[in-house]
Protein backbone atom coordinates (compact mmCIF):
# COMPACT_ATOMS: atom_id res chain seq x y z
CA UNK A 1 0.00 0.00 0.00
CA UNK A 2 0.94 3.45 -1.21
CA UNK A 3 -0.38 6.77 0.14
CA UNK A 4 0.32 9.91 -1.83
CA UNK A 5 -1.20 13.32 0.01
CA UNK A 6 -1.12 16.96 -0.65
CA UNK A 7 0.51 19.83 1.92
CA UNK A 8 -0.68 23.05 0.65
CA UNK A 9 0.85 26.41 1.44
CA UNK A 10 -1.03 29.37 3.42
CA UNK A 11 -1.27 32.87 3.31
CA UNK A 12 -2.38 35.50 5.95
CA UNK A 13 -4.99 37.53 5.50
CA UNK A 14 -4.01 40.05 8.08
CA UNK A 15 -2.38 39.20 10.85
CA UNK A 16 -2.21 40.83 14.26
CA UNK A 17 -0.36 39.85 17.37
CA UNK A 18 -2.15 40.76 20.39
CA UNK A 19 0.37 40.65 23.00
CA UNK A 20 2.83 37.81 25.09
CA UNK A 21 1.31 35.14 27.33
CA UNK A 22 2.70 34.07 30.52
CA UNK A 23 3.55 30.89 28.49
CA UNK A 24 6.39 32.99 26.93
CA UNK A 25 4.33 32.52 23.18
CA UNK A 26 1.99 35.29 22.08
CA UNK A 27 -1.22 35.57 21.27
CA UNK A 28 -2.49 36.55 17.61
CA UNK A 29 -5.14 36.74 15.41
CA UNK A 30 -5.48 36.13 11.73
CA UNK A 31 -7.34 34.82 8.84
CA UNK A 32 -5.39 32.11 7.01
CA UNK A 33 -6.47 30.53 3.67
CA UNK A 34 -4.90 27.67 1.60
CA UNK A 35 -3.51 28.45 -1.89
CA UNK A 36 -2.52 25.75 -4.37
CA UNK A 37 1.18 25.58 -4.01
CA UNK A 38 1.63 22.31 -2.50
CA UNK A 39 4.61 19.85 -1.24
CA UNK A 40 3.72 15.81 -2.03
CA UNK A 41 4.26 13.28 0.77
CA UNK A 42 4.32 9.82 -0.21
CA UNK A 43 3.65 7.05 2.51
CA UNK A 44 4.60 3.73 2.18
CA UNK A 45 5.12 0.89 4.55
CA UNK A 46 8.82 -0.58 6.15
CA UNK A 47 10.19 -1.52 9.11
CA UNK A 48 11.02 1.56 10.65
CA UNK A 49 10.89 5.69 10.18
CA UNK A 50 12.70 6.84 7.40
CA UNK A 51 12.91 9.83 5.20
CA UNK A 52 13.49 10.93 1.48
CA UNK A 53 12.94 14.14 0.03
CA UNK A 54 14.33 16.00 -3.08
CA UNK A 55 15.55 19.48 -1.07
CA UNK A 56 18.66 18.00 0.70
CA UNK A 57 18.08 21.40 3.50
CA UNK A 58 15.12 18.77 4.69
CA UNK A 59 17.03 15.99 5.31
CA UNK A 60 20.03 18.31 6.41
CA UNK A 61 17.76 18.80 9.55
CA UNK A 62 17.64 15.04 10.44
CA UNK A 63 15.08 13.93 13.21
CA UNK A 64 14.59 17.70 13.39
CA UNK A 65 12.63 17.43 10.59
CA UNK A 66 8.95 18.63 11.23
CA UNK A 67 7.69 15.83 8.89
CA UNK A 68 10.07 12.96 11.17
CA UNK A 69 8.89 15.16 14.63
CA UNK A 70 5.33 14.22 13.65
CA UNK A 71 6.03 10.64 12.00
CA UNK A 72 7.59 9.64 15.95
CA UNK A 73 5.02 11.99 17.92
CA UNK A 74 2.02 9.47 16.14
CA UNK A 75 4.18 6.63 16.77
CA UNK A 76 4.93 7.29 20.25
CA UNK A 77 1.32 8.58 21.29
CA UNK A 78 -0.27 6.00 19.31
CA UNK A 79 1.68 2.79 20.91
CA UNK A 80 1.80 1.58 17.30
CA UNK A 81 5.02 -0.70 16.30
CA UNK A 82 4.81 0.09 13.00
CA UNK A 83 7.42 1.99 10.33
CA UNK A 84 7.31 4.00 7.07
CA UNK A 85 8.82 5.40 4.39
CA UNK A 86 8.28 9.01 3.46
CA UNK A 87 8.71 10.68 0.70
CA UNK A 88 8.54 14.50 0.59
CA UNK A 89 8.90 16.39 -2.34
CA UNK A 90 9.29 20.11 -2.01
CA UNK A 91 7.68 22.46 -3.55
CA UNK A 92 6.75 24.88 -1.30
CA UNK A 93 9.53 27.37 0.29
CA UNK A 94 11.05 26.54 3.32
CA UNK A 95 10.63 29.44 6.26
CA UNK A 96 8.76 31.86 4.30
CA UNK A 97 6.07 32.76 5.94
CA UNK A 98 3.96 30.24 3.66
CA UNK A 99 3.46 27.35 6.35
CA UNK A 100 5.52 24.62 4.24
CA UNK A 101 6.71 22.89 7.60
CA UNK A 102 3.59 22.80 9.58
CA UNK A 103 1.04 21.85 6.85
CA UNK A 104 3.77 18.87 5.89
CA UNK A 105 3.54 17.85 9.43
CA UNK A 106 -0.12 17.81 9.30
CA UNK A 107 -0.07 15.79 6.31
CA UNK A 108 2.24 13.50 8.01
CA UNK A 109 -0.22 12.96 11.01
CA UNK A 110 -2.81 12.17 8.69
CA UNK A 111 -1.04 10.07 6.03
CA UNK A 112 0.42 7.83 8.45
CA UNK A 113 -2.98 7.52 10.54
CA UNK A 114 -4.60 6.09 7.65
CA UNK A 115 -1.45 4.03 6.85
CA UNK A 116 -1.49 2.77 10.34
CA UNK A 117 -5.19 2.11 10.38
CA UNK A 118 -5.35 4.68 13.24
CA UNK A 119 -8.88 5.90 14.38
CA UNK A 120 -7.90 9.24 15.20
CA UNK A 121 -10.52 12.03 14.54
CA UNK A 122 -9.27 15.30 12.78
CA UNK A 123 -9.60 16.79 16.39
CA UNK A 124 -7.01 14.63 17.77
CA UNK A 125 -5.13 14.99 15.08
CA UNK A 126 -5.08 19.19 15.62
CA UNK A 127 -4.47 18.75 19.11
CA UNK A 128 -1.14 16.39 18.24
CA UNK A 129 -0.08 18.54 15.76
CA UNK A 130 -0.63 21.66 18.49
CA UNK A 131 2.27 20.50 19.83
CA UNK A 132 4.59 20.30 16.91
CA UNK A 133 4.00 24.01 15.76
CA UNK A 134 1.20 26.90 16.29
CA UNK A 135 0.14 26.95 12.52
CA UNK A 136 -0.09 23.07 12.70
CA UNK A 137 -3.75 22.74 13.59
CA UNK A 138 -4.78 25.34 10.82
CA UNK A 139 -4.24 22.37 8.34
CA UNK A 140 -6.61 20.31 9.85
CA UNK A 141 -9.46 23.14 9.58
CA UNK A 142 -8.42 25.02 5.99
CA UNK A 143 -9.12 26.12 3.46
CA UNK A 144 -10.12 29.49 5.55
CA UNK A 145 -10.17 30.00 8.95
CA UNK A 146 -9.53 32.48 11.79
CA UNK A 147 -6.75 31.79 14.09
CA UNK A 148 -6.37 33.18 17.51
CA UNK A 149 -4.87 32.23 20.95
CA UNK A 150 -1.08 31.10 19.49
CA UNK A 151 -2.61 29.14 17.13
CA UNK A 152 -4.39 26.73 18.74
CA UNK A 153 -8.25 28.66 18.38
CA UNK A 154 -9.03 27.43 14.99
CA UNK A 155 -12.27 28.48 13.88
CA UNK A 156 -13.36 27.16 9.95
CA UNK A 157 -15.23 29.39 8.07
CA UNK A 158 -17.29 30.22 5.25
CA UNK A 159 -14.72 29.32 2.04
CA UNK A 160 -13.56 33.32 0.29
CA UNK A 161 -14.70 34.10 -3.60
CA UNK A 162 -12.06 32.37 -5.46
CA UNK A 163 -9.02 34.95 -6.08
CA UNK A 164 -5.53 34.67 -6.83
CA UNK A 165 -2.46 35.30 -5.41
CA UNK A 166 1.47 36.52 -6.89
CA UNK A 167 3.81 35.25 -4.33
CA UNK A 168 7.67 36.94 -4.41
CA UNK A 169 9.52 34.26 -1.68
CA UNK A 170 13.05 35.58 -1.77
CA UNK A 171 15.59 33.05 -0.02
CA UNK A 172 16.95 34.03 3.21
CA UNK A 173 18.67 31.96 5.82
CA UNK A 174 18.22 33.73 8.78
CA UNK A 175 18.76 31.34 12.15
CA UNK A 176 15.58 32.00 14.88
CA UNK A 177 13.39 33.49 12.25
CA UNK A 178 10.10 33.57 14.28
CA UNK A 179 12.08 34.46 17.41
CA UNK A 180 13.97 37.00 16.22
CA UNK A 181 11.08 38.52 13.84
CA UNK A 182 9.12 38.45 17.71
CA UNK A 183 11.77 40.06 19.65
CA UNK A 184 12.20 42.96 17.30
CA UNK A 185 8.48 43.44 17.45
CA UNK A 186 7.14 47.46 19.05
CA UNK A 187 3.79 48.52 20.81
CA UNK A 188 3.06 50.38 18.07
CA UNK A 189 2.99 46.58 15.71
CA UNK A 190 0.81 45.24 18.11
CA UNK A 191 -3.00 45.14 17.47
CA UNK A 192 -6.06 43.76 19.20
CA UNK A 193 -7.56 41.77 16.61
CA UNK A 194 -10.39 44.26 14.87
CA UNK A 195 -8.37 45.25 12.05
CA UNK A 196 -8.51 41.63 11.44
CA UNK A 197 -12.30 40.80 12.04
CA UNK A 198 -13.28 44.04 10.19
CA UNK A 199 -11.70 42.51 6.99
CA UNK A 200 -13.05 39.45 7.26
CA UNK A 201 -16.26 41.05 7.80
CA UNK A 202 -16.48 43.46 4.72
CA UNK A 203 -15.46 40.29 2.64
CA UNK A 204 -18.39 37.88 3.93
CA UNK A 205 -20.65 40.49 3.32
CA UNK A 206 -19.45 40.11 -0.43
CA UNK A 207 -16.10 43.10 -0.48
CA UNK A 208 -13.58 41.92 -2.55
CA UNK A 209 -10.24 40.31 -0.31
CA UNK A 210 -7.93 42.04 -3.44
CA UNK A 211 -9.04 45.33 -2.37
CA UNK A 212 -9.24 44.93 1.02
CA UNK A 213 -5.99 46.73 2.89
CA UNK A 214 -4.59 43.68 5.17
CA UNK A 215 -2.47 44.56 8.59
CA UNK A 216 0.28 42.46 9.46
CA UNK A 217 2.21 42.64 12.43
CA UNK A 218 5.24 41.83 11.44
CA UNK A 219 5.31 43.90 8.57
CA UNK A 220 7.70 46.78 10.32
CA UNK A 221 10.28 44.59 11.55
CA UNK A 222 10.49 41.73 8.34
CA UNK A 223 11.65 44.80 6.64
CA UNK A 224 14.22 45.77 8.95
CA UNK A 225 15.22 41.73 9.57
CA UNK A 226 15.29 40.78 5.95
CA UNK A 227 17.75 42.54 3.97
CA UNK A 228 16.41 44.05 0.96
CA UNK A 229 12.58 43.09 1.23
CA UNK A 230 12.00 46.86 0.89
CA UNK A 231 13.53 46.74 -2.58
CA UNK A 232 11.32 43.66 -3.71
CA UNK A 233 8.73 45.46 -2.71
CA UNK A 234 9.13 48.25 -4.48
CA UNK A 235 10.08 45.99 -7.70
CA UNK A 236 6.53 44.37 -7.11
CA UNK A 237 4.83 47.84 -7.28
CA UNK A 238 6.98 49.04 -10.06
CA UNK A 239 5.88 45.98 -12.21
CA UNK A 240 2.05 46.79 -11.01
CA UNK A 241 1.29 44.97 -8.23
CA UNK A 242 -1.86 47.01 -6.92
CA UNK A 243 -1.09 46.28 -3.08
CA UNK A 244 1.39 44.40 -1.29
CA UNK A 245 0.72 42.45 1.84
CA UNK A 246 2.86 40.57 4.31
CA UNK A 247 2.48 36.85 5.09
CA UNK A 248 2.76 35.13 8.31
CA UNK A 249 6.58 36.45 9.97
CA UNK A 250 7.59 36.64 6.06
CA UNK A 251 9.86 37.18 3.89
CA UNK A 252 6.67 35.83 1.60
CA UNK A 253 5.42 39.09 0.00
CA UNK A 254 1.96 38.75 -2.20
CA UNK A 255 -0.40 40.83 -3.65
CA UNK A 256 -3.96 39.60 -5.02
CA UNK A 257 -6.45 39.82 -7.71
CA UNK A 258 -10.19 38.10 -8.26
CA UNK A 259 -10.39 35.45 -9.96
CA UNK A 260 -11.88 37.54 -13.41
CA UNK A 261 -8.42 39.14 -13.39
CA UNK A 262 -6.32 36.11 -14.41
CA UNK A 263 -4.65 38.13 -17.19
CA UNK A 264 -3.26 40.71 -14.88
CA UNK A 265 -2.09 38.52 -12.60
CA UNK A 266 -0.10 36.56 -15.22
CA UNK A 267 1.25 39.54 -15.95
CA UNK A 268 2.48 40.64 -12.86
CA UNK A 269 4.07 36.75 -12.50
CA UNK A 270 5.71 37.40 -15.68
CA UNK A 271 6.89 40.80 -15.02
CA UNK A 272 8.81 39.86 -12.12
CA UNK A 273 9.93 36.35 -13.07
CA UNK A 274 12.13 38.53 -16.00
CA UNK A 275 12.87 40.47 -13.08
CA UNK A 276 15.25 37.58 -11.78
CA UNK A 277 13.17 37.27 -8.90
CA UNK A 278 11.14 33.67 -7.06
CA UNK A 279 7.91 34.21 -8.20
CA UNK A 280 4.88 31.83 -7.45
CA UNK A 281 1.44 32.48 -9.33
CA UNK A 282 -1.46 30.62 -7.50
CA UNK A 283 -5.22 30.00 -6.46
CA UNK A 284 -7.15 30.36 -3.23
CA UNK A 285 -8.33 26.73 -2.37
CA UNK A 286 -12.23 26.06 -1.38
Amino acid sequence: MMLELPAYAKINLGLEVTGKRPDGYHNLVSVMQLVDLHDTLTFSPADDLSLFSDDPAMLAEGDNNLVLRAAHLLRQTSGVGKGAHITLDKRIPSAAGLGGGSSDAAATLLGLSRLWGLDLSLEEMSRLGGTLGSDVPFFFAGPTALVEGRGEQVTPLAPLPLFWAVLVSQPYRIPGKTRQLYASLRPKDLGDGNRTREVLAAVQQGGDISSVPLFNSFERAAFQVFPGLERVRGQMLEAGAPNVHLSGSGPTLYTLYPQSAASEAQRLYDSLVRSGLKVYLVESKR
